[in-house]
């Protein structure tokens, strides 16, 4: 895998310019769905943040939805233990209602009526945000761990990838159980493979990435 030094900012330029460049959507009057995939540790939430500013400065509403705000209830997250790493990988993250409050309303023909988040894990009980209308040629740009295994309708998906060293550095002690679940993520879902393009971020003051090179690309 041949990778080229970048910062963040150029990064999500890059990725603004080439969804500009891929669907017209503020023409078919329809929406694009970014995808940007990697373990808590990875900070997914910098680029995606730095996307949608992008964006904007395209003149192209923008809206980030954390998958941390799909996470199911305690009571159900938890039903095998608070360290259960099947029920991380497969149990934790509301996808039915990411699919319908997120990618159905931007589905061609939506309503463009999203959802930025549903739980509140912290607090343990529903968020009640409001929905955002996001007018045809929004992007909506989805981030957190996990997210390329569930066939998410993504027009344009980036994962954010640790060593295994930088990932055990980079995590939480209190959270060091998840690293089996993403060894077995790496493993048995390949995101590097599903992904548009991949960063390598062990030194996150220094990523480097292959830039656009699946099938969006």
């Amino acid at each position: 895998m041949q990778l080229e030094a970048i910062t963040w900012q150029r990064m999500a330029e890059r990725l603004a310019g080439h969804l500009d460049e891929h669907g017209s959507p503020a023409q078919t009057g329809s929406w694009q769905r970014v995808g940007i995939d990697g373990a808590p540790a990875a900070d997914t939430g910098l680029l995606a943040g730095l996307l949608a500013e992008a964006l904007r400065l395209r003149s192209r509403p923008a809206l980030v939805v954390p998958a941390e705000g799909f996470l199911r209830p305690a009571s159900l997250r938890f039903e095998f233990g608070r360290e259960d790493v099947d029920s991380y990988l497969g149990g934790w993250y509301d996808t039915a209602a990411l699919w319908r409050e997120v990618f159905g309303p931007t589905d061609p023909g939506g309503t463009g009526r999203v959802l930025p988040d549903l739980w509140d894990p912290v607090r343990d009980r529903a968020t009640r945000s409001p929905y955002t209308e996001l007018p045809p040629g929004g992007v909506v740009i989805v981030h957190g761990p996990l997210l390329l295994g569930h066939w998410f309708p993504f027009d344009l998906s980036v994962h954010i990838r640790l060593s295994p060293a930088a990932l055990a550095r980079r995590t939480e002690e209190s959270a060091r159980w998840t690293l089996p679940a993403f060894a077995r993520y790496e493993a048995e879902t390949d995101p590097g493979a599903r992904a548009d393009a991949v960063v390598r971020a062990d030194d996150p003051r220094h990523p480097a990435w292959t830039g656009l090179t699946g099938p969006t690309g």
